[in-house]
């Protein structure tokens, strides 16, 4: 006998609205007290291992204008290529890392910064070696599923050649869209949801 679908249906979908950054960050709108630091806003101390990087960009939607009430989370691996996590089974990481960020898009420019450092490469499922790279995702009002990508570093083209990930993309100038530039010590990450310079997004 079939069960009846009537106890299952669907929970109706929601947008982020237009307050996700403000309820994940309040110290960046101005709202203090909550939280002495908003979560995720320092992954770094004076004893983490590895070389010291920022990353900052902004947002663009479909027009070309900065989105500037979203909020980004970054996933990345120690400088060593080990994660923080209970999962990580190769070795232990840094703890004075955290591996994971969050910052909100300012209200005022619609500029992303994160402070971390220079992570070093991973094994894909299969054993192969990925590039370095930051795991990105974006929340925002209009998003209803947060978006994922990833940022790839311009001068590790070697090791981007070969990455199982990149490989995997099957319009090739499209794989710019993941590569920061840089300048010295710093990168920048611009992020465009919509329109000829759309940046990768990856379905996980």
């Amino acid at each position: 006998m079939l069960l009846s679908l009537d106890a299952l249906k669907e929970t109706p979908s929601q947008t982020a609205g237009p307050y996700v950054h403000i309820g994940l960050m309040p110290n960046s709108c101005g709202i203090e007290g909550v939280y002495a630091d908003d979560l995720g806003s320092v992954m770094v101390n004076d004893k983490t291992l590895g070389a010291r990087i920022a990353i900052s960009g902004r947002i663009f939607d479909g027009a070309q204008t900065p989105v500037r009430d979203a909020v980004l989370e970054i996933w990345q691996a120690d400088h060593t290529g080990l994660y923080n996590s209970p999962s990580e089974r190769r070795g232990t990481a840094d703890p004075n890392f955290t591996g994971w960020g969050r910052s909100a898009t300012a209200a005022e420019d619609g500029v992303f910064r994160f402070e971390t450092i220079k992570p070093g490469r991973v094994p894909f499922k299969d054993g192969r070696m990925m590039a370095p790279h930051i795991t990105v995702w974006i929340v925002a009002r209009g998003i209803n599923i947060g978006l994922h990508t990833r940022l790839y570093f311009p001068e590790e083209a070697e090791a981007n050649a070969v990455d199982p990930l990149l490989l995997r993309i099957e319009h090739r100038a499209r794989v710019e869209t993941m590569i920061a530039t840089r300048t010295g010590q710093d990168y920048t990450f611009d992020i465009h949801l919509q329109g000829p310079s759309e940046t990768v997004f990856l379905d996980i």
